[in-house]
């Protein structure tokens, strides 16, 4: 793949991967701590629309937009961040084409209710589409790296597992897996109606995806409504990079490419 003048994958795989863990020790001292009822009131916020959000979000959120600030100062991107928006680390008034995409915190109601189906993600997106990312799976010590051409698992001790996509091919065999925080009867009806062998219901779309390259579901379907809340940008970039570098795609519903940005 190509990547910003001067830097080299394997360079920044590794640098991911020590940043991951890193998020990785974050995450879980939180999830520790929600099992304190009475603390739990402390490390939790509301966001202008209500979704909550926790500390742990955010703490995440700076360490990773930080170390990508200080780290690579003369690199030309920017950063895209379900907490921030658009952060520009680069002043000059030019096109840039190449965007981190951040969700510190995929599935924070997960997070709060303490199932293990919340993730980090971040992408490195090129004219809109993602090139590589990574989604690391606190509860289940999973790391999952996307270099553009592999996908693979890496726990914390290094050891690598491949994405195995599931043979199954009729669709009534499949397992479809779904939202079970953003659920509603429209596609509930609709996988009804398709057929499929089983339905699983599971948080956070990296969890989801992950589920997909371990081969345990087939197709993971998503409604959005009117006024009511849909998957944004940082929900599906580093989902699908690890997907479609492990022969997997994501599309809408005229099996069309998403377009970020």
């Amino acid at each position: 793949m190509n990547l910003p003048e001067g830097l080299d994958i394997d360079y920044l795989i590794d640098d991911l991967r020590r940043l991951g863990w890193e998020a990785a020790n974050i995450m879980l001292l939180y999830s520790n701590q929600f099992r304190n009822e009475k603390a739990k009131k402390d490390l939790i916020k509301t966001k202008d629309n209500n979704e909550p959000v926790t500390l742990a979000d955010l703490e995440v959120n700076e360490l990773i937009i930080n170390h990508i600030r200080e780290k690579y100062q003369k690199v030309k991107w920017h950063l895209l961040s379900e907490e921030n928006g658009i952060i520009k680390f680069n002043k000059e008034e030019i096109k840039i084409n190449w965007l981190w995409v951040l969700d510190p915190l995929d599935g924070t109601k997960d997070f709060l209710q303490s199932t293990g189906d919340y993730a980090l993600h971040l992408a490195l997106n090129y004219k809109n589409k993602p090139q590589m990312g990574i989604v690391l799976i606190p509860q289940k010590e999973e790391l999952w790296i996307s270099n553009y051409k592999n996908t693979w698992c890496e726990n914390r001790s290094g050891i690598k597992f491949k994405a195995k996509l599931s043979d199954r091919r009729e669709i009534h065999s499949m397992k479809v897996v779904t939202s079970k925080n953003h659920n509603n009867q429209t596609l509930k009806n609709i996988i009804q109606k398709i057929g499929f062998q089983e339905s699983i219901n599971m948080g956070s779309v990296g969890c989801k995806i992950a589920s997909i390259l371990r081969g345990e579901s087939d197709i993971y379907m998503s409604l959005s409504l009117p006024g009511q809340s849909s998957p944004k940008d940082w929900d599906f970039a580093a989902p699908e990079a690890l997907l479609r570098s492990a022969g997997g795609s994501i599309t809408n519903i005229d099996n069309k490419e998403l377009n970020y940005n």
